[in-house]
Protein backbone atom coordinates (compact mmCIF):
# COMPACT_ATOMS: atom_id res chain seq x y z
CA UNK A 1 0.00 0.00 0.00
CA UNK A 2 0.95 3.84 -0.40
CA UNK A 3 -0.14 4.80 2.44
CA UNK A 4 -0.47 8.97 2.69
CA UNK A 5 0.05 10.38 6.65
CA UNK A 6 -0.31 13.88 7.59
CA UNK A 7 1.70 14.95 10.07
CA UNK A 8 0.98 18.41 10.21
CA UNK A 9 0.74 18.17 14.26
CA UNK A 10 4.48 17.64 14.42
CA UNK A 11 5.25 21.49 13.12
CA UNK A 12 4.42 22.50 17.28
CA UNK A 13 5.92 21.38 20.34
CA UNK A 14 4.66 17.81 20.71
CA UNK A 15 1.74 17.02 23.12
CA UNK A 16 0.00 13.56 23.18
CA UNK A 17 -1.06 14.06 19.85
CA UNK A 18 2.02 14.84 18.22
CA UNK A 19 3.86 11.52 20.06
CA UNK A 20 0.74 9.29 18.94
CA UNK A 21 1.87 10.76 15.15
CA UNK A 22 5.11 9.90 15.25
CA UNK A 23 4.64 6.59 17.74
CA UNK A 24 2.62 5.11 15.20
CA UNK A 25 4.65 5.88 12.02
CA UNK A 26 7.74 4.53 13.92
CA UNK A 27 5.35 1.31 14.33
CA UNK A 28 4.15 1.15 11.02
CA UNK A 29 7.64 0.92 10.22
CA UNK A 30 8.75 -1.86 12.57
CA UNK A 31 5.70 -3.91 11.50
CA UNK A 32 6.66 -3.47 7.78
CA UNK A 33 10.19 -4.78 8.04
CA UNK A 34 12.08 -7.69 6.89
CA UNK A 35 9.82 -7.77 3.61
CA UNK A 36 8.40 -4.33 3.11
CA UNK A 37 5.50 -4.38 1.53
CA UNK A 38 4.32 -0.41 1.91
CA UNK A 39 5.43 2.81 1.44
CA UNK A 40 4.57 5.80 3.77
CA UNK A 41 4.61 9.28 2.78
CA UNK A 42 4.66 12.08 5.51
CA UNK A 43 2.50 15.15 3.98
CA UNK A 44 1.08 18.39 4.91
CA UNK A 45 1.62 22.30 4.93
CA UNK A 46 3.35 23.30 7.86
CA UNK A 47 4.82 27.38 8.78
CA UNK A 48 8.37 28.17 8.11
CA UNK A 49 8.98 27.93 12.34
CA UNK A 50 7.31 24.75 12.69
CA UNK A 51 9.15 23.25 9.38
CA UNK A 52 11.94 22.89 12.26
CA UNK A 53 10.21 21.07 14.57
CA UNK A 54 9.45 18.37 11.92
CA UNK A 55 12.06 17.57 10.37
CA UNK A 56 13.79 17.47 13.65
CA UNK A 57 10.62 15.05 14.42
CA UNK A 58 11.04 12.93 11.66
CA UNK A 59 14.63 12.78 11.22
CA UNK A 60 16.11 9.25 10.44
CA UNK A 61 12.63 7.89 9.64
CA UNK A 62 12.30 6.07 6.62
CA UNK A 63 9.08 7.67 5.30
CA UNK A 64 9.14 9.70 2.21
CA UNK A 65 8.51 13.45 2.66
CA UNK A 66 6.12 15.86 1.01
CA UNK A 67 6.20 18.66 3.20
CA UNK A 68 5.55 22.23 1.53
CA UNK A 69 6.57 25.20 3.69
CA UNK A 70 3.87 28.29 3.71
CA UNK A 71 3.59 31.37 5.45
CA UNK A 72 0.16 31.52 6.63
CA UNK A 73 0.09 27.31 7.50
CA UNK A 74 -3.00 27.37 9.42
CA UNK A 75 -5.26 29.77 7.19
CA UNK A 76 -4.13 27.38 4.21
CA UNK A 77 -4.58 24.38 5.66
CA UNK A 78 -8.38 25.46 6.72
CA UNK A 79 -9.02 26.65 2.92
CA UNK A 80 -7.58 23.43 1.58
CA UNK A 81 -10.50 21.96 3.14
CA UNK A 82 -13.23 24.53 2.79
CA UNK A 83 -12.61 24.47 -0.86
CA UNK A 84 -12.19 20.87 -1.42
CA UNK A 85 -9.57 21.10 -4.05
CA UNK A 86 -7.00 20.55 -5.41
CA UNK A 87 -7.00 16.98 -4.71
CA UNK A 88 -4.25 15.37 -2.28
CA UNK A 89 -3.00 12.74 -5.39
CA UNK A 90 -2.25 16.44 -7.27
CA UNK A 91 1.00 16.54 -5.24
CA UNK A 92 1.50 13.01 -3.76
CA UNK A 93 0.65 11.00 -6.89
CA UNK A 94 -0.92 7.41 -6.81
CA UNK A 95 -2.20 6.62 -3.31
CA UNK A 96 -4.08 3.90 -1.76
CA UNK A 97 -4.82 5.56 1.90
CA UNK A 98 -5.10 8.78 2.97
CA UNK A 99 -4.74 9.30 6.74
CA UNK A 100 -5.44 12.74 7.57
CA UNK A 101 -5.12 14.50 11.73
CA UNK A 102 -7.42 16.97 13.10
CA UNK A 103 -5.32 19.62 11.86
CA UNK A 104 -6.95 19.77 8.25
CA UNK A 105 -9.48 18.17 5.97
CA UNK A 106 -7.79 17.14 2.44
CA UNK A 107 -9.10 16.47 -0.68
CA UNK A 108 -8.91 13.39 -2.26
CA UNK A 109 -9.73 11.54 -5.22
CA UNK A 110 -10.14 7.72 -4.31
CA UNK A 111 -8.26 5.65 -2.03
CA UNK A 112 -9.28 4.91 1.28
CA UNK A 113 -10.04 7.84 3.74
CA UNK A 114 -9.08 6.90 7.29
CA UNK A 115 -8.71 9.14 10.68
CA UNK A 116 -7.74 9.15 14.01
CA UNK A 117 -10.08 10.52 16.87
CA UNK A 118 -8.11 10.87 19.79
CA UNK A 119 -11.01 11.86 22.19
CA UNK A 120 -14.55 14.05 22.36
CA UNK A 121 -13.70 16.25 25.09
CA UNK A 122 -14.58 19.13 22.20
CA UNK A 123 -17.99 18.12 22.05
CA UNK A 124 -18.24 16.88 25.59
CA UNK A 125 -17.36 19.97 26.79
CA UNK A 126 -17.16 23.23 24.63
CA UNK A 127 -17.86 25.81 26.67
CA UNK A 128 -14.07 24.96 28.84
CA UNK A 129 -12.17 25.20 25.14
CA UNK A 130 -11.48 27.79 22.83
CA UNK A 131 -14.24 28.53 20.19
CA UNK A 132 -11.99 28.01 17.16
CA UNK A 133 -10.31 24.67 19.15
CA UNK A 134 -14.41 23.35 19.19
CA UNK A 135 -14.84 24.58 15.65
CA UNK A 136 -12.14 22.61 14.34
CA UNK A 137 -12.78 19.53 16.29
CA UNK A 138 -16.70 19.53 15.76
CA UNK A 139 -15.74 19.89 11.69
CA UNK A 140 -12.85 16.83 12.03
CA UNK A 141 -16.05 14.60 14.20
CA UNK A 142 -18.11 15.04 10.98
CA UNK A 143 -15.36 14.30 8.64
CA UNK A 144 -14.74 11.52 10.12
CA UNK A 145 -18.09 9.61 10.01
CA UNK A 146 -17.62 9.77 6.11
CA UNK A 147 -13.99 7.60 6.35
CA UNK A 148 -14.02 4.46 5.62
CA UNK A 149 -11.95 3.74 8.61
CA UNK A 150 -11.05 5.69 12.10
CA UNK A 151 -8.82 4.58 14.31
CA UNK A 152 -9.37 5.28 18.27
CA UNK A 153 -6.86 4.84 21.48
CA UNK A 154 -9.06 3.13 23.34
CA UNK A 155 -12.11 1.25 23.64
CA UNK A 156 -13.67 4.58 25.86
CA UNK A 157 -13.29 6.70 22.99
CA UNK A 158 -14.39 4.20 20.26
CA UNK A 159 -17.52 3.75 22.41
CA UNK A 160 -17.90 7.71 22.48
CA UNK A 161 -17.70 7.59 18.97
CA UNK A 162 -20.34 5.00 18.01
CA UNK A 163 -22.63 6.96 20.23
CA UNK A 164 -21.78 10.46 19.37
CA UNK A 165 -21.18 10.57 15.81
CA UNK A 166 -22.90 7.69 14.69
CA UNK A 167 -20.36 5.65 13.26
CA UNK A 168 -20.60 1.96 13.05
CA UNK A 169 -17.84 -0.06 15.69
CA UNK A 170 -17.35 -2.29 12.21
CA UNK A 171 -15.66 0.79 10.83
CA UNK A 172 -13.61 1.67 14.27
CA UNK A 173 -10.42 0.23 15.22
CA UNK A 174 -8.79 0.65 18.40
CA UNK A 175 -5.46 1.40 18.51
CA UNK A 176 -3.57 2.18 21.88
CA UNK A 177 -0.40 3.95 22.12
CA UNK A 178 2.58 2.62 22.83
CA UNK A 179 5.07 3.75 24.93
CA UNK A 180 8.99 4.83 24.03
CA UNK A 181 11.73 2.44 24.65
CA UNK A 182 13.45 5.98 26.64
CA UNK A 183 10.63 5.13 29.04
CA UNK A 184 12.23 2.38 31.55
CA UNK A 185 12.96 2.11 35.53
CA UNK A 186 17.01 2.32 34.90
CA UNK A 187 18.30 5.01 34.16
CA UNK A 188 18.94 8.98 35.62
CA UNK A 189 16.90 9.55 38.22
CA UNK A 190 16.04 13.77 38.59
CA UNK A 191 16.98 15.10 41.78
CA UNK A 192 14.91 18.48 43.00
CA UNK A 193 16.59 18.04 46.23
CA UNK A 194 13.65 16.61 48.76
CA UNK A 195 10.82 14.01 47.64
CA UNK A 196 8.17 14.87 45.37
CA UNK A 197 4.93 14.37 43.53
CA UNK A 198 5.21 14.79 40.02
CA UNK A 199 2.59 15.72 38.03
CA UNK A 200 1.88 16.35 33.60
CA UNK A 201 -1.08 18.30 34.50
CA UNK A 202 -1.58 21.58 33.24
CA UNK A 203 -4.05 24.34 34.80
CA UNK A 204 -6.11 23.44 32.30
CA UNK A 205 -9.81 23.04 33.55
CA UNK A 206 -9.36 19.40 32.00
CA UNK A 207 -6.01 18.54 33.14
CA UNK A 208 -6.83 19.66 36.72
CA UNK A 209 -3.38 20.40 38.21
CA UNK A 210 -4.98 22.42 40.65
CA UNK A 211 -6.40 19.04 42.80
CA UNK A 212 -2.75 17.64 42.85
CA UNK A 213 -1.64 21.11 44.28
CA UNK A 214 -4.27 20.99 46.94
CA UNK A 215 -3.80 16.86 47.51
CA UNK A 216 0.26 18.06 48.31
CA UNK A 217 -0.17 20.77 50.59
CA UNK A 218 -2.61 18.32 52.60
CA UNK A 219 0.19 16.34 53.12
CA UNK A 220 1.69 18.70 55.72
CA UNK A 221 4.85 19.05 54.06
CA UNK A 222 5.68 15.15 53.91
CA UNK A 223 6.04 16.04 49.53
CA UNK A 224 6.17 18.63 47.81
CA UNK A 225 4.62 18.95 43.71
CA UNK A 226 6.86 18.54 40.52
CA UNK A 227 4.42 20.14 37.65
CA UNK A 228 5.36 20.50 34.06
CA UNK A 229 5.67 24.12 32.84
CA UNK A 230 4.99 25.42 36.36
CA UNK A 231 6.87 26.89 39.16
CA UNK A 232 10.67 26.16 39.15
CA UNK A 233 10.57 23.08 37.02
CA UNK A 234 9.38 25.02 33.96
CA UNK A 235 9.93 23.86 30.32
CA UNK A 236 11.37 20.61 30.23
CA UNK A 237 12.35 18.52 27.23
CA UNK A 238 10.94 15.09 26.03
CA UNK A 239 14.15 13.80 26.92
CA UNK A 240 14.49 14.65 30.17
CA UNK A 241 11.00 13.29 31.35
CA UNK A 242 11.82 9.84 32.04
CA UNK A 243 14.28 11.16 34.55
CA UNK A 244 11.53 13.27 36.31
CA UNK A 245 9.17 10.13 36.48
CA UNK A 246 11.88 7.98 37.75
CA UNK A 247 12.82 10.49 40.38
CA UNK A 248 9.42 11.04 41.42
CA UNK A 249 7.70 9.44 44.78
CA UNK A 250 4.47 9.29 43.29
CA UNK A 251 3.13 10.07 39.77
CA UNK A 252 -0.41 12.10 40.56
CA UNK A 253 -2.78 12.38 36.90
CA UNK A 254 -6.08 14.43 38.32
CA UNK A 255 -7.27 14.61 35.08
CA UNK A 256 -11.07 15.09 34.90
CA UNK A 257 -11.46 13.25 31.05
CA UNK A 258 -8.86 11.89 28.35
CA UNK A 259 -8.89 9.78 24.93
CA UNK A 260 -6.35 7.52 26.56
CA UNK A 261 -4.17 8.79 29.31
CA UNK A 262 -0.34 8.24 27.68
CA UNK A 263 1.61 9.62 31.13
CA UNK A 264 -0.01 7.11 33.28
CA UNK A 265 1.52 4.34 31.19
CA UNK A 266 5.11 6.09 30.77
CA UNK A 267 5.32 6.76 34.67
CA UNK A 268 4.56 3.19 35.45
CA UNK A 269 6.99 1.78 32.58
CA UNK A 270 9.66 3.94 34.30
CA UNK A 271 8.58 2.11 37.80
CA UNK A 272 7.00 4.92 39.73
CA UNK A 273 3.54 4.10 41.53
CA UNK A 274 0.38 5.97 40.48
CA UNK A 275 -2.65 8.36 41.86
CA UNK A 276 -4.99 8.57 38.78
CA UNK A 277 -8.26 10.04 38.50
CA UNK A 278 -11.53 7.28 38.58
CA UNK A 279 -12.96 8.71 35.80
CA UNK A 280 -13.75 5.66 33.31
CA UNK A 281 -11.75 7.07 30.78
CA UNK A 282 -8.90 6.61 32.27
CA UNK A 283 -9.16 2.44 32.48
CA UNK A 284 -7.53 1.15 30.14
CA UNK A 285 -4.29 3.13 30.86
CA UNK A 286 -4.67 2.18 34.90
CA UNK A 287 -5.67 -1.33 34.63
CA UNK A 288 -5.23 -2.43 38.18
CA UNK A 289 -2.22 -0.85 38.80
CA UNK A 290 -2.45 2.41 39.60
CA UNK A 291 -4.82 3.57 42.76
CA UNK A 292 -7.68 6.04 41.82
CA UNK A 293 -9.05 9.01 42.77
CA UNK A 294 -12.27 11.12 42.32
CA UNK A 295 -10.55 14.35 40.26
CA UNK A 296 -12.38 17.02 42.45
CA UNK A 297 -11.32 15.70 45.89
CA UNK A 298 -7.99 16.87 46.59
CA UNK A 299 -8.46 15.05 49.65
CA UNK A 300 -9.14 11.47 48.12
CA UNK A 301 -6.25 12.48 46.24
CA UNK A 302 -4.00 13.18 49.43
CA UNK A 303 -5.16 9.46 50.65
CA UNK A 304 -4.29 7.99 47.16
CA UNK A 305 -0.59 9.36 47.65
CA UNK A 306 -0.89 8.07 51.06
CA UNK A 307 -1.73 4.57 49.69
CA UNK A 308 0.71 4.62 46.92
CA UNK A 309 3.52 4.88 49.13
CA UNK A 310 2.74 2.36 51.37
CA UNK A 311 1.82 0.16 48.59
CA UNK A 312 4.60 1.33 46.17
CA UNK A 313 6.69 -2.04 45.83
CA UNK A 314 3.32 -3.90 44.48
CA UNK A 315 1.89 -1.33 42.71
CA UNK A 316 5.84 -0.54 40.58
CA UNK A 317 5.57 -4.57 39.87
CA UNK A 318 1.68 -4.53 38.97
CA UNK A 319 2.31 -0.78 36.33
CA UNK A 320 5.72 -2.42 34.92
CA UNK A 321 4.18 -5.70 34.04
CA UNK A 322 0.84 -3.26 32.36
CA UNK A 323 2.85 -1.24 30.39
CA UNK A 324 4.59 -4.05 29.01
CA UNK A 325 1.28 -4.41 27.01
CA UNK A 326 1.74 -1.15 24.99
CA UNK A 327 4.00 -1.27 22.25
CA UNK A 328 4.55 1.04 19.19
CA UNK A 329 4.84 -2.19 17.29
CA UNK A 330 1.31 -2.89 17.91
CA UNK A 331 -0.26 0.50 17.11
CA UNK A 332 1.72 0.19 13.95
CA UNK A 333 0.47 -3.51 12.90
CA UNK A 334 -3.09 -2.36 13.33
CA UNK A 335 -3.26 0.58 11.51
CA UNK A 336 -1.85 -1.42 8.98
CA UNK A 337 -4.24 -4.04 9.17
CA UNK A 338 -7.26 -1.72 9.72
CA UNK A 339 -6.29 0.42 5.92
CA UNK A 340 -5.90 -3.27 4.69
CA UNK A 341 -9.71 -4.04 5.63
CA UNK A 342 -10.47 -1.06 4.22
CA UNK A 343 -9.69 -1.47 0.64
Amino acid sequence: MRIAYDVTPLSHPRTGVGNYILGALKGMLAADRGTPEHELIAFGPVSIRGRRLLDGALAGLAVEQRIVTVPFAHATRRAWGALGRPPVERFLGRIDVLHFSDWMLPPQRTAVRATMVHDLGPLRFPERLHPRTVSMHTATAREAAKCDIVFTNSSFTANDVVERLGIPLERLRVAYPGVDDRYRPEGERRDLGRPYVFTTATEDWRKNRGTAELAVRLLNGELTLAALGHGSLGYVREEELPALYRGASVFAYPSRFEGFGMPVIEAMACGVPCVVSSHPSLDEACGDAAVRADPASPEEFADGIRRALADRDELVQRGLEHARRFTWLETGRIHLQGYADAL
